[in-house]
């Protein structure tokens, strides 16, 4: 679907492996979204893909935030908020309708922490936090260190429609990501996903939840 703002995911090698992950999901979903999987990249250019020539400027991208957990408490449910570097409201609504793009840190909370740190150059960038009004779909499947906390997806969806005004953005995106969840329900229960990589090699085959059957390893 077509949106004003562009979506640059950045995953944790780490994450692209693992069942249920959502970012893949938005970003296919968007006509101007893109997903870059590593640990750093030198500068937002260059994480954007662009050419010599094609600087993105850091003031018209904004990332979501982790922040601290008074930041997330300190901000409305169903609102986002941009801080600044100290976490403090900023009050001026020019800064988000001049943003270009917004940026998401996919893996778990140690790894979007990671991809934090090695990338000095998102300090320069806008800081949202966003504080949905919904409850996740992954319900008790994946443990989340904050109530508030939700997907990669859902949070990108939840951004985009406060930031372009189109509240059916939430609904829209999520759409597929609910089915996923459903469709991994019907076969394996509340059995937490596990990383691809760490399942054990099986002598035969066997029923894949996404409806495929598995090749002998």
């Amino acid at each position: 679907m077509d949106t004003r703002l562009q979506v640059l995911v950045l995953q944790h090698p780490q994450e692209q492996d693992v069942e249920l992950g959502s970012a893949r999901l938005l970003t296919l979903g968007l006509a101007r979204g893109r997903l870059r999987v590593g640990l750093s990249w030198p500068n937002l250019t260059k994480a954007l893909g662009r050419k010599a020539g094609e600087e993105a400027d850091p003031r018209r991208w904004a990332v979501l935030y982790m922040g601290s957990g008074d930041d997330a408490t300190a901000t409305e449910p169903g609102t986002l908020r941009l801080v600044d570097k100290k976490g403090q409201t900023v009050e001026d609504p020019t800064v988000l309708a001049d943003l270009e793009g917004i940026i998401l840190l996919d893996g778990s909370w140690s790894q979007a922490k990671a991809l934090w740190w090695r990338n000095a150059w998102l300090l320069k960038l806008r800081r949202l936090i966003v504080h949905p009004d919904f409850v996740s779909a992954y319900g008790n499947l994946r443990r989340e260190p904050r109530r508030e906390s939700v997907s990669t997806l859902e949070a990108g969806a939840f951004a985009l429609a406060k930031l372009e005004g189109d509240d059916t953005l939430v609904e829209r995106l999520r759409a597929p990501f609910i089915a996923l969840v459903e469709r991994y329900r019907a076969v394996r229960g509340d059995r937490p996903p596990k990383l691809a990589a760490n399942r054990p090699a099986t002598a035969g085959r066997k029923p894949d939840w996404r409806g495929r059957n598995r090749r002998p390893r």
